[in-house]
């Protein structure tokens, strides 16, 4: 490889991310999370009605935002937009099977549920920030970085696959969490909630609540996902602009679709399986983009095909999952 070639790879990559287009992003993200912690000011059962409107909603942005970068800067910045949302919103189901385990083991009252999940979602997204930041500064120390990537993604999609294969570990303790033991032994915790309270006085004395508790184990959970989704996108695009957007598109809409797919998650049993399959595919891109940046005689792997494999993997596990459930149904006694 040339000595200009080197330079060049090692460059950091161009984004369309001026700093007058991340100041409005981030104001119109805070703008839409603040708009979300006044809908659930007020602890209250979730309706599927409601749920469903905010789902129409959080679909819809991504559709416009990918529209305009359409208009305002090409089909390829939109492609590749759209691909990494596509990931993102996948891996975030997933991350929604995990909220629903802990809300479980908790017991969180319906009513206070969506405030826990909110508190996820900034939490991810936060994590997501220094990650992407932390992404974005590799991958300008040099071509290496897609190969460490890609490698972090191999060993995620071995371990996605181990757990689908052996199944969810039975009657998991919650409360064996380091980060929960350690807040049991700084504070004391009350018995019950205490609404959406996270510390109330107690017998002269501060004392957290069950609340709090949940929160914390699920900012926990929210650093593993964090490891996996930012190389993820990574994959997809080069641009930090592009990878945060996907991932703030993709997580906003959490609180109401885990309203709505509830019921339907359960019955998604092969979806571990595609996800396994679309890290290591995108492990696979972003190992062959190294290669092809020190050997150029390597192929790789185009957006749009990225986009092809990643939608059949998704449709297929959702076939397989719903063929199995009615299968499983059949079989059952009535």
């Amino acid at each position: 490889m040339s000595h200009q070639s080197a330079v060049a790879a090692a460059a950091p990559a161009s984004s369309i991310g001026s700093p007058w287009l991340w100041v409005i992003s981030i104001a119109v993200l805070l703008a839409l999370l603040a708009a979300d912690f006044l809908v659930t000011r007020r602890p209250h059962e979730v309706s599927l009605r409601e749920a469903a409107g905010w789902s129409v909603v959080y679909l819809t942005l991504p559709l416009a935002f990918a529209f305009w970068l359409w208009t305002a800067f090409g089909g390829a910045q939109a492609l590749e937009f759209a691909t990494g949302f596509v990931v993102e919103k996948s891996l975030s189901v997933d991350n929604l099977f995990v909220f629903m385990l802990l809300l479980a083991a908790f017991a969180v009252p319906a009513e206070v549920q969506q405030r826990v999940l909110l508190y996820g979602i900034v939490g991810a997204l936060v994590l997501r920030g220094i990650f992407i930041a932390a992404g974005a500064a590799l991958l300008q120390a040099g071509t290496w970085a897609f190969l460490v990537f890609g490698l972090v993604l191999f060993a995620s999609a071995v371990k996605i696959l181990h757990e689908a294969v052996s199944g969810p570990e039975p009657d998991r303790d919650v409360s064996r969490m380091r980060s929960v033991r350690l807040l049991r032994r700084l504070m004391p915790v009350t018995d019950d909630y205490r609404g959406t309270r996270m510390v109330v006085r107690e017998r002269g004395r501060r004392a957290l609540t069950p609340l709090t508790l949940v929160v914390v184990a699920v900012f926990a959970t929210d650093v593993v996902f964090a490891v996996d989704s930012v190389p993820a996108v990574y994959g997809i695009t080069e641009d930090p602009y592009l990878v945060f957007a996907t991932n703030a598109f993709a997580l906003l809409g959490l609180r109401a679709l885990y309203f709505v797919l509830h019921t339907a998650l359960a019955k998604l049993t092969h979806l571990n399986h595609g996800l396994a399959v679309i890290l290591a595919f995108i492990g696979i891109k972003l190992v062959l983009h190294w290669a092809h940046e020190v050997w150029p005689a390597v192929p790789t792997i185009p957006t749009p095909v990225s986009l092809l494999v990643i939608v059949l993997v998704l449709a297929t596990v959702t076939v397989t999952s719903l063929r199995s459930g009615k299968r499983a149904a059949e079989r059952s006694p009535s």
